[in-house]
């Protein structure tokens, strides 16, 4: 058996042990009963930032994002594809910047979209522009 796997659930922001074997089956959040891995990208916030990139084991790939960028818009539907074809290798997440500026600006965002990935707490890349479904995978698998 295989060295368990820290995931924080996307609801209720529990952490969760599961064995790395165990990511493709489907595991629901101890604390919730929520999936852990359910396709979307969780919505972050400043509270619940840090606790999703630095406790999840896995890779986070985060699209900061403005309601009020048509580019952004035009990339939110395939960031949201791009959680389906991604997990359960890396967690998918979102920062609304106009709603968390303090986190745009903690993390040098100067332009939208910029999607960060992150390994272990630390950031590990950066893209600015807006990228179709391909893209944001090929980009994101390059860190695997």
């Amino acid at each position: 058996m295989s060295d368990p796997v820290h995931l924080v659930c996307h609801y209720c922001h529990g952490i969760n042990r599961v064995p790395r074997e165990r990511l493709i089956d489907g595991p629901k959040c101890g604390k919730c009963g929520q999936p852990l891995l359910n396709g979307a990208p969780a919505q972050l916030d400043e509270k619940s930032f840090d606790r999703h990139i630095r406790r999840n084991d896995l890779p986070v790939l985060v699209d900061f994002w403005s309601p009020t960028c048509g580019p952004c818009m035009m990339m939110a539907p395939a960031f949201d594809q791009a959680a389906h074809r991604l997990e359960p290798a890396m967690r998918l997440a979102k920062v609304n910047v106009q709603s968390n500026p303090g986190l745009a600006m903690r993390h040098e965002v100067r332009g939208v979209p910029t999607v960060i990935l992150f390994k272990g707490g630390a950031e590990a890349g950066r893209n600015v522009g807006a990228m179709d479904l391909e893209g944001i995978v090929s980009w994101a698998r390059q860190y695997l």
